[in-house]
């Protein structure tokens, strides 16, 4: 090319950024500066997205001081580009600090910091920021409603969903979607009704959405309702068939759930007859219905199936075997999948620590994880939560701080809610209750109400009254329509002879129409 000006260039780097290509456009951004080409706006807002996603941060970071030194204008689209680049690459209080700077914000600007406080786990700032909110769109309902089911509080999410509605704000396909995994999650088979008659009003004909609509009727327990709509929208929704795998796979997990065993294995069988073989997605999600509902014999038959087949099991459907049977009680099975699997990724290996964690074998779990980083596997978040979890019910408080470290220094794992809340339940378990207040002010947490639920429950188990009252009122000014403080604290004072306080803690309860939710068990 004759002549490459700052368009020409700025369409390439451009191009990699949305492909994922982050190396290559970062190349590029290189050849260009030595060309003596200057970028624009457009330019700039490409590059830190590159830097962004292959997490650049010292590079990205040097971009944006140029960006400064040099007066380039910062218009809203760049100055969204910057903000993203903080947020992704989890340098908060930069990014809050950007946002705090920006005069002119667009609804994108919003949006990003709405999402960055709901990642961060600071449920409370993201809502405070939505409601500051001048003009509200479907996207930013549907991140602080996502953001609010990602952190656990799916009654306030309802709340929200409530409130757009009435607000008269259209629905996106992304709002239907996050609306039917919300009436899943709640079981609240009313609400999902009524999400169906209004997609039915509208005439939203999305494969992936009837999936979900199908999925959200198995977990709720209306299986006829799921298969009537599986039925009628057999032939195809916009060309798509809604026969694949992940429908049929919702109905077969769905039967399991609801345990109804002989139509799951009814629908199984129907998928082998129809398609000759059943897909590895499928498989997955079957045997993680298993597992998750302690069901041996049907896991142990799809292994049969597997085996007779001829499927070669890669890391995803191994990983999802290791699971089923560890779950199921069957630990040597577990790991002897483990050890016939051809090809051993950081998948299979947390599949394994995960198990040997979960039956509370510390000792194994710790030669496991070190095994594994002698092999020159990167462990990722979910390793750690398991290798964490491990050193909390053994009781090994130094490997378990030793490996909180190691997370961030070595491995630059930025901890989450769930790496937090393991560190809190081990420091709970052996005593360390002080300690445990110094250890969330210090990585400033409190304001995740998991981590104060681990605190409670901790306070219970050594029988301190006293600190569980005040984890109790900080944990109620966070949930406060949340049922599980008052009965941990109820059990507390019961458990100290304090049965004046536990009666009036239930009493309490009552007058603020506050319900315990009803367990239930499915192990066979």
């Amino acid at each position: 090319m004759p002549l490459r000006d700052v368009k020409s260039w700025t369409i390439l780097i451009s191009g990699f950024s949305r492909t994922g290509s982050y190396k290559h456009g970062l190349e590029l951004f290189s050849q260009m500066q030595k060309q003596g080409v200057t970028a624009n706006q457009f330019t700039f807002s490409s590059v830190l997205k590159c830097c962004a996603g292959a997490n650049e941060v010292n590079k990205g970071k040097g971009v944006i001081g140029w960006i400064l030194r040099n007066g380039v204008c910062l218009d809203v689209t760049l100055n969204n580009s910057v903000l993203d680049f903080y947020v992704k690459c989890e340098e908060f209080d930069y990014a809050r600090k950007f946002f705090e700077f920006m005069g002119d914000k667009d609804i994108v600007s919003w949006n990003i910091m709405i999402s960055a406080y709901l990642n961060n786990g600071d449920v409370d700032k993201a809502v405070g920021l939505f409601r500051r909110l001048p003009v509200k769109n479907a996207a930013s309902w549907n991140t602080v409603i996502d953001g609010l089911m990602q952190n656990g509080r799916e009654e306030d999410a309802l709340q929200l969903l409530y409130q757009m509605v009435e607000t008269g704000s259209d629905f996106t396909d992304v709002t239907f979607s996050i609306a039917l995994v919300l009436a899943s999650s709640l079981n609240h088979v009313e609400l999902g009704k009524q999400i169906h008659g209004r997609l039915m009003r509208v005439g939203v004909e999305d494969a992936f959405i009837k999936n979900s609509l199908i999925d959200m009727y198995c977990k709720c327990g209306e299986m006829e309702k799921a298969m009537i709509i599986f039925k009628t929208s057999k032939q195809s929704v916009n060309g798509e068939s809604l026969t694949d795998s992940m429908s049929l796979s919702s109905i077969v997990s769905g039967y399991i759930q609801n345990g109804r065993i002989e139509d799951a294995l009814r629908v199984f069988s129907f998928m082998v007859s129809e398609n000759g073989e059943v897909d590895k997605f499928t498989l997955t999600s079957v045997l993680s219905a298993c597992a998750d509902n302690g069901l041996l014999d049907l896991g142990q038959l799809l292994h049969t199936y597997i085996l007779k087949t001829g499927h070669e099991p890669d890391a995803f459907v191994s990983s999802s075997l290791i699971d089923m049977y560890a779950k199921c009680g069957r630990l040597k099975c577990a790991w002897s999948i483990f050890q016939e699997a051809k090809t051993r990724n950081v998948v299979l290996w947390t599949a394994v620590i995960s198990s040997y964690a979960s039956h509370g074998e510390g000792r194994e779990t710790i030669r496991l994880f070190e095994l594994m980083q002698n092999e020159g596997i990167a462990p990722n978040e979910v390793t750690f939560v398991a290798v964490l979890t491990a050193c909390s019910h053994a009781g090994l408080i130094n490997e378990g701080c030793k490996y909180f470290m190691l997370m961030k220094d070595v491995y630059n794992i930025q901890p989450k809610v769930e790496h937090y809340t393991c560190m809190v339940d081990l420091l709970g378990r052996a005593g360390r209750l002080n300690e445990i207040e110094t250890f969330m002010s210090e990585n400033r947490i409190s304001h995740l109400s998991a981590v104060w639920k681990a605190f409670l429950s901790s306070c219970h188990l050594h029988k301190n009254v006293e600190m569980a009252r005040w984890v109790s009122e900080k944990l109620n000014e966070l949930e406060p329509s949340a049922a599980s403080p008052y009965i941990l604290m109820s059990k507390t004072c019961a458990s100290d002879s304090r049965w004046e306080e536990a009666a009036k803690l239930k009493s309490m309860m009552q007058e603020r129409g506050i319900k315990k939710k009803p367990g239930k068990s499915w192990i066979q």
